[in-house]
């Protein structure tokens, strides 16, 4: 049954009306205004997570009839379990970051804006966000998809450190680039939908034609190069690490834990969705790529002397293991692909947070700038292993649900992959520990001694508990999230045209 109430509009322009207001409102009022709207999204989104379990959200309007377009939004499980994750990110993000304009480092050029612009932003990109995982037109979905690019530009422009400007453009022009690639194929989808008789952009009539041949492996490649750009995948990943490194924490969590899951996301969304043939034709070179990834990632945070780009790079490491999940085309592997993307979106933000704790009180991130300071800062190191120990997959929390599920529900399809992906689980528990061991352990840096001399506040501790807590409910009680997800797993196994191996066979149909 569908509501009459346009829920899922609300939802997408309640932060947009906010991130209006907060440009208006100037300097502490402005932020408090803000915050006050990331909390009733917050609520809100809630609500509708557990509505639409039981009713259909769905709202479709004719938008631009000649060309097909609609103005359609609809929320499945994949859908439910993003938007909760952004509406709960956003609020965490602008408490962590309720100082930016008070709290100057040595490490920080002076912000361009007030704290109120900051908040703004952040509120303008969950907006678009929650309409590109609400999305259920092509043409819409990719308007609000190169919208996203538009406030995280300037967050890593107004804020952050010395090179912000540089890393500012790089995330512009390999975004643009992936956005442009992903344009001709939106215009293909048009072409080929005109050719079959009714021009439109709806998800469900392209998925209907199931386009296949020369045209859908194309049409597939354009899609696919701006969600692997999106996510980011080995070769198109440089961006992140020089982008986490310059861009303040608060920021970096937003761009990690929020957009880019709109590349995994969009994988599952368009690329399966609408292209099941090509999508299976790719997948050799794919999961090779998502391996390379898990690897060559968790090796570049291995080497890290910096702790925002070692954080980067485990990204780019946990990506691969999503890719994975998706390509390997079972609904164990595809929901746990989904259930990570939820897992680590919380887990990384975490780890960001914290390193951005550490930055506003040492001066820096570099690793050779601390150590033995668990001694000094008990609180603020525990957090610090908690967070590092969800990131490498521990039993007991989020992590380990959606990696444990990726890798048992590959090994059927991609056992060599997930090998590969265990060396990759192993890799994790190195940059972790070494990490942790070489910033808190040992004896005092007594320069490190003369910054860090204070745990964490009862602010900061607002920040990390519901990331903890969400790390450990999760991780011991994953089923009600899996039980979202699995629907929309089965449907995509549907649209692929395959079913899950026979227990202790090698592939099938």
């Amino acid at each position: 049954m569908e509501t009459a109430t346009p829920l899922l509009t609300i939802l997408g322009v309640l932060p947009l009306v906010g991130s209006l207001l907060g440009f208006v409102v100037r300097g502490r009022a402005g932020k408090q205004l803000a915050m006050v709207f990331a909390l009733a999204t917050l609520v809100f989104g809630v609500v509708v997570f557990f509505i639409a379990g039981t009713t259909d959200l769905s709202e479709t309007v004719s938008w631009i009839s000649p060309i097909g377009a609609w103005y359609a939004l609809s929320l499945d499980g994949m859908g439910r379990v993003m938007v909760l994750l952004t509406v709960i990110l956003v609020p965490i993000v602008l408490l962590a970051e309720w100082r930016i304009d008070e709290d100057e480092t040595p490490a920080q050029a002076a912000p361009r804006w007030q704290g109120n612009v900051f908040a703004a932003f952040a509120l303008m990109l969950e907006g678009f966000a929650l309409f590109v995982f609400m999305s259920a037109d092509v043409l819409l979905f990719y308007i609000f998809f190169e919208a996203t690019l538009v406030p995280m530009f300037f967050l890593i422009q107004g804020w952050g450190g010395e090179r912000r400007g540089r890393a500012a453009m790089k995330f512009l022009l390999y975004s643009l680039a992936g956005g442009l690639i992903m344009l001709f194929a939106v215009v293909g989808v048009y072409a080929v939908t005109a050719d079959a008789g009714q021009p439109s952009f709806l998800v469900s009539d392209v998925a209907a034609l199931g386009i296949g041949g020369t045209t859908g492996r194309l049409l597939f490649v354009g899609f696919f190069v701006a969600f692997a750009v999106k996510a980011p995948m080995v070769p198109v990943h440089t961006w992140l690490p020089d982008t986490a490194e310059q861009a303040t924490p608060g920021s970096s969590t937003l761009l990690v834990g929020i957009l880019d899951k709109i590349g995994t996301f969009g994988m599952i969304r368009l690329c399966l969705g609408l292209f099941p043939e090509a999508s299976q034709w790719a997948t050799p070179l794919v999961v090779v790529l998502a391996v390379i990834s898990i690897v060559y990632g968790a090796i570049m945070a291995i080497s890290s002397t910096n702790l925002l780009r070692l954080v980067a790079y485990t990204s780019v490491s946990h990506f691969g293991y999503m890719v994975l999940g998706i390509f390997a085309f079972t609904t164990a592997s595809v929901s746990g692909s989904i259930f990570y993307m939820l897992a680590h979106g919380f887990s990384s933000a975490a780890l960001f947070l914290v390193v951005g704790f550490l930055l506003r009180r040492r001066g820096t991130v570099e690793i050779s700038a601390f150590g033995g300071i668990q001694k000094l800062v008990p609180l603020l190191a525990g957090v610090f292993l908690v967070s590092g120990l969800a990131t490498l997959g521990l039993p007991g929390t989020a992590n380990f649900v959606g990696e444990f599920s990726i890798m048992t529900g590959s090994w059927p399809r991609q056992m060599v992959a997930v090998i590969f992906a265990v060396a990759g689980t192993v890799l994790a528990a190195v940059y972790v520990l070494w990490a942790y061991q070489r910033v808190f352990a040992g004896p005092v840096n007594p320069e490190a001694a003369e910054h860090v001399t204070r745990d964490l506040d009862l602010r900061e501790r607002t920040v990390v508990a519901p990331l903890i807590a969400l790390l450990l409910v999760f991780g011991f009680f994953p089923q009600p999230i899996i039980d979202v997800v699995a629907p929309t797993a089965q449907a995509t196994m549907t649209q692929v045209g395959l079913t899950d191996p026979e227990p202790g066979s090698m592939g099938g149909k």
